[in-house]
């Protein structure tokens, strides 16, 4: 699956971690073309979530700039947690997404 191919490649920490996920910056289009073509595939959704979570993660001003980016997400965030109320997968990332688009610098979920 591409969504959880970009969530591990922009997951982790230092310096070769931000490069990683500032690069996947440049996937945040086809991650919410994703979650509008399958709405209805939960994998996908929390995918895509996990993919949103560890883009938005971090400090600094490029971590700012990857939460701005991924702000235009909420809407797609909300949409996979109300059609998968019952899915503790889609739940924790999209929950875990949502923490760390909004949080402040310092501030992320795990």
């Amino acid at each position: 699956m591409a969504c959880g191919a970009l969530c591990n490649i922009a997951k982790g920490a230092g310096a070769q971690a931000e490069a990683r996920k500032q690069a996947v910056v440049d996937a945040l289009p086809p991650i919410f073309a994703a979650m509008l073509a399958h709405p209805a595939d939960a994998d996908v959704q929390k995918m895509a979530c996990g993919a949103l979570c560890n883009i938005a993660k971090g400090a600094g001003a490029q971590a700012e700039a990857r939460k701005q980016a991924a702000v235009d997400a909420l809407p797609l965030v909300v949409a996979a947690m109300r059609a998968h109320p019952a899915n503790a997968g889609v739940q924790q990332q999209a929950c875990t997404a949502l923490c760390n688009i909004a949080a402040g610098a310092g501030a992320q979920a795990e």
